[in-house]
């Protein structure tokens, strides 16, 4: 199928053409004497209708003109018309007569007059091809041009004239390679204006927005780029008439395309690396040879050895040419490494690095590398014999691939000194070595996603509290590097402030998740600083457990987080149901503990996410590897850590931030263990201080005797004083000895200075300075007042409990 064939809607005929319009013959009295099939179609009168009858008929009012009132120019009158369709309705119809000659004498009068009408919708329509047409060939700003089929030009239209500036009766007959000397530049196509015309001649295949680079005729020397486009001409019946050519003069958007290109790859070339060197030697690849014949890079040698840029000490900065690149390197010559250079004084890179700016002469460009207000080095682009110079936008490309480097070069530089600091910041964070604790044994390993920093927004700890327990914490902070961790920092040790309030695991949450949800002006406040834009913690997760060695009850609440992993003695893995409470932050939920017993050797194992969710987020995958894991519960806690980790990560590199702490239980032997309940009345008192000095002498502790006694007399005393129901001594012989009261107040005592008449007030005061430290805990049941004491330095120590 061809061109022509192809467009069968198209028609080039006029609507009032009398081929295809509506017409009527009509006699000098106005009777109609012929009618048309189109005149039938517009207008609903068959011709035994209207034949005969007078154009009022369909032409009702006003009335028709005679034909001698028709102008005379030889060009027939349009005139507009309300004509009457057959069946009644007004139809909008375009009309023009044209007078025939006179009857000659003697002869009966024939025809005098022929009209022809058309729907005025259809001449509108045809008026605004014609208006297109002319427009066009007058007015478009692209530029249009006929081809014969030998290749010659026969017609231009007024942008094609002014561009190629001569007229056109001077230009038939010529060439299009003749008219403009230049080359396609769009891949897959022909490269001459010839063999572009020659395949759309032969084929008939049109050929669209082809870039062809060359000069302009008005403007010899200087290189401009069109998009161009190529179709065959075609008469009704096939005949190839020719090409035409339109064609657009693309040459600023053509460049501003090839600088954005050139800012893309940047943007994927310059800075891949944390190396000075090697940013350097990306710029210069990047700019040669689509912007630059040639580039160097020099360097401050401060700069380069990793300080803040800095003078020499001559007062002129020393250079260092790091990277050097031109058009006739080859792709595979090995970089020269670095060497010293200098410039005298005149010289643009001497001019650039004095004043600090730009320096451009009219094909070498000098510009700064600048970080922070400091100049750390230079960047010269050359463009040797080139006879293009740097223009507006050329220099604003330039100014961005500099800026670009200088950013990478300035956080290369910056680097070794921040990862030492974040390094610094990770040993202060998180616990590096976790004291022994009686009541369990224990394994860690924390595993940050981000490398480079080697911080995140996960912690762990293991907590002494009172009464030889231990409190299990993990958490986890959205985020990674230094904000984060950052955050972490404040929670974990507001985590132990907390703990060692010996808070419930519930209160305790519910505690710091007011402090969570402060407000970054209330944390401000309380920090003395201004609040920043990053400086709020969302979306944290926190899991706190207590255990107990004594009654090898362990109770546990968490925030959002992931419940533990419990391994019985008998190989058994499970993963608690605990009350899920919110993450911290969010409030108005509240939290719910659970408590489970465990039997001597369990293993448990606290972990955050970013574990055991890998890389495709299933985190019941996870889980199910690290429960076949833990199911070697008789390894090594350390090497069931390593395990973990090799089976949840094998590549060592974890998606988020990933926390594992594994502890054993243990259980404190009955022979460190003393406890009595005694009545609420006075002679309890005498009662719980026999019973503390014989349990003393059993330890071999005689040498606490006296400050025990005064302890659990104080002690005893406030409680019978103070709170109704029994009264609950116990001895906790482990690292210290522990002497914990236990009453049902609520009540906790606290230390006053008394005054030289007061009777009492004193016995607290005393205790706290026969005690290491002391302190009260809340249960739901009442309150348990503890004291701790050292062992005398002879004395061998706390037999190990039992696990």
């Amino acid at each position: 199928m061809n061109a022509w064939t192809a467009a069968t809607s198209a028609d080039f005929r006029g609507p009032l053409d009398v081929t295809r319009a509506a017409t009527a013959v009509l006699d000098a009295r106005g009777l109609v004497i012929g009618w048309s099939a189109a005149a039938r179609q517009l207008l609903g009168y068959a011709p035994e209708e209207i034949i005969g009858r007078p154009a009022a008929t369909f032409l009702p009012e006003p009335d028709l003109p005679p034909a001698g009132d028709r102008p005379t120019t030889g060009m027939a009158t349009i005139a507009t018309w309300s004509a009457r369709h057959a069946d009644g309705h007004r139809l909008p119809v375009a009309l023009t007569m044209c007078p025939l000659a006179d009857a000659l004498p003697g002869v009966a009068p024939g025809p005098a007059r022929v009209l022809v009408a058309t729907a005025l919708g259809d001449l509108r329509a045809w008026e605004s091809r014609q208006a297109m047409l002319h427009g066009l060939a007058t007015q478009s700003p692209v530029g249009l041009a006929i081809y014969d089929d030998a290749l010659r030009l026969t017609w231009f239209n007024a942008s094609y004239g002014q561009e190629i500036g001569l007229p056109l009766r001077e230009l038939i007959g010529k060439r299009a390679d003749e008219l403009y000397p230049g080359t396609f530049v769009t891949e897959g196509y022909p490269r001459t204006l010839d063999s572009v015309m020659r395949h759309v001649l032969a084929t008939g295949q049109p050929f669209l927005d082809l870039h062809f680079v060359g000069e302009q005729p008005t403007d010899p020397g200087t290189e401009h780029v069109w998009s161009c486009s190529y179709y065959r001409l075609q008469d009704p019946d096939g005949r190839v008439l020719g090409v035409c050519e339109d064609s657009f003069d693309i040459t600023d958007r053509y460049q501003a395309q090839r600088r954005l290109n050139l800012l893309v790859e940047a943007g994927r070339k310059i800075g891949t690396t944390l190396d000075m060197v090697g940013t350097a030697r990306e710029i210069t690849e990047v700019a040669v040879p689509d912007f630059a014949a040639a580039v160097t890079v020099d360097l401050l040698g401060s700069v380069l050895a990793g300080g803040d840029p800095e003078p020499g000490a001559s007062g002129v900065p020393e250079l260092v040419r790091v990277a050097a690149r031109s058009c006739g390197d080859p792709p595979d010559r090995p970089p020269r490494p670095p060497y010293p250079i200098s410039y005298e004084p005149g010289t643009l890179q001497y001019r650039s690095l004095s004043s600090g700016g730009m320096i451009r002469a009219e094909r070498t460009m000098v510009m700064p590398l600048r970080a922070g207000g400091a100049s750390m080095g230079l960047v010269t682009f050359d463009r040797a014999d080139s006879p293009a110079v740097f223009d507006g936008g050329e220099i604003d490309l330039a100014d961005e691939l500099v800026i670009r480097a200088a950013v990478a070069m300035d956080n290369a530089r910056r680097f070794t000194r921040e990862h030492a600091a974040a390094l610094t910041l990770q040993r202060d964070l998180l616990p590096q070595h976790l004291p022994p604790q009686s009541a369990v044994d224990m394994a860690y390993r924390y595993l940050p996603s981000d490398d480079r920093a080697g911080v995140g927004g996960d912690w762990f700890d293991v907590i002494g509290l009172s009464g030889t327990r231990v409190g299990l914490v993990v958490g986890d902070v959205v985020g990674h590097g230094l904000q984060a961790a950052a955050t972490m920092g404040r929670l974990r040790t507001t985590v132990r402030a907390l703990a060692r309030l010996d808070l419930a695991p519930d209160e305790l949450l519910s505690r710091l998740d007011d402090l969570v949800g402060q407000t970054p002006e209330e944390r401000a406040a309380g920090a003395g600083a201004e609040p920043g834009p990053d400086d709020v913690a969302t979306g944290v997760t926190c899991l706190y457990a207590v255990y107990d060695p004594v009654s090898r009850h362990c109770t546990m609440a968490r925030a959002g987080h992931p419940p533990p992993a419990v391994v019985h003695p008998t190989g058994e893995v499970s993963f608690p149901d605990l009350p899920a409470g919110p993450p911290l932050g969010l409030g108005g939920l509240p939290f719910e503990s659970w408590q489970t017993e465990l039997p001597v050797g369990s293993l448990l194992a606290l972990f955050t996410n970013g574990l055991v969710q890998g890389r495709n987020g299933d985190v019941d995958a996870g889980l199910a590897i690290l429960g076949d894991v833990l199911r070697e519960h008789r390894r090594p806690l350390a090497d069931l850590c390593d395990r973990a980790l090799a089976a949840l990560l094998p590549d060592g590199a974890a998606p988020d931030d990933a926390a594992l702490l594994l502890v054993r239980t243990r259980e404190l032997d009955t022979r460190q263990v003393a406890a009595w309940e005694l009545p609420a009345e006075p002679a309890a008192v005498g009662t719980a201080r026999e019973l503390a000095t014989r349990q003393l002498a059993q330890w071999d502790l005689t040498e606490l005797s006296y400050a025990t006694e005064l302890v659990v007399s104080e002690l005893v005393t406030n409680a019978v004083r103070h709170a109704a129901g029994p009264v609950h001594l116990r001895l906790l012989r482990d690292l210290a000895l522990v002497t914990e009261v236990s009453d049902t107040g609520h009540t906790s005592p606290h230390l006053r200075h008394s005054a030289l008449d007061d009777e009492g007030g004193r016995g607290l005061f005393i205790v706290a300075q026969l005690v290491q430290r002391w302190g009260t805990r809340y249960t739901p049941y009442g309150k348990t007042i503890w004291a701790e004491q050292a062992f005398p330095p002879r004395y061998p120590g706390a037999p190990r409990p039992v696990g």
